[in-house]
């Protein structure tokens, strides 16, 4: 096991030049094969660990560069300003205008594996840290507190009254915040519905539909591939 100063160098060493790392990386780091040891050491730095993968991935905190939902993705592996996918569900739904459904969710956060997200919104409405509403059909999971709630569910079916009002001619103000939301992702190209669900998430409403008219328009292509820059 490398001394605390020498671990120090050589943490600050790997992230820069990997940004991410995981456990089988920091024992080889570290010369150790103890996760006690491991997390003595980097409690010596500012890290954090990612949301997804089980929280199987670390990055030390400055850098990330987080977009306007507080997240960060590197090779699919993802990290958040609020830290764990909890805390990260907590947040994305409170502090959106119009709540947010499984599906959105789904796509923001990149999961892999469903059941992980399912399994966490199940335990923070049992928890009492997020209420589960319906509008318009539609499952939505909105702030616990009553008026924050209250104003979610009327955004939310307001703005699906006048997307659904809107499929044939998506308005202008629609398609620059499509072009937009793409014109962020660089190199990484899209799906509508991953345009979509993240315009919802910053409470416009844009159905995959328009976002597909959009994408036509202006001969945007929407296979996705993975960024190699952080």
């Amino acid at each position: 096991m490398l001394p605390p100063e020498e671990s120090r160098e050589a943490l600050f060493k790997m992230f820069r030049k990997k940004y991410i790392a995981n456990l089988d990386d920091l024992f080889r780091v570290l010369e150790t094969n103890s996760r006690m040891s491991v997390f003595r050491r980097l409690k010596l730095i500012n890290y954090l660990t990612s949301f997804t993968d089980a929280g199987r991935y670390y990055t030390l905190k400055d850098i990330p560069t987080f977009d306007r939902l507080g997240l960060w993705f590197y090779q699919d592996v993802g990290f958040s300003r609020a830290g764990t996918l909890r805390s990260t569900v907590i947040e994305l739904v409170h502090c959106s205008e119009v709540g947010m459904t499984p599906k959105e969710l789904l796509a923001v956060l990149k999961l892999r594996i469903p059941n992980s997200l399912h399994n966490t919104l199940h335990d923070l409405v049992k928890g009492k840290y997020l209420k589960r509403q319906r509008a318009q059909r539609l499952p939505l999971y909105t702030s616990i507190h009553p008026d924050r709630a209250q104003k979610q569910i009327e955004a939310r079916s307001n703005k699906i009254r006048r997307a659904s009002q809107k499929i044939a001619h998506p308005s202008i103000e629609a398609t620059i915040a499509v072009l937009v939301e793409t014109l962020k992702a660089g190199d990484v190209l899209v799906s509508p519905s991953m345009v979509s669900a993240r315009l919802a998430a910053q409470a416009v409403m844009v159905s995959v539909e328009q976002v597909e008219q959009i994408f036509s328009q202006y001969g945007l292509q929407v296979e996705k591939k993975i960024a190699e820059q952080p």
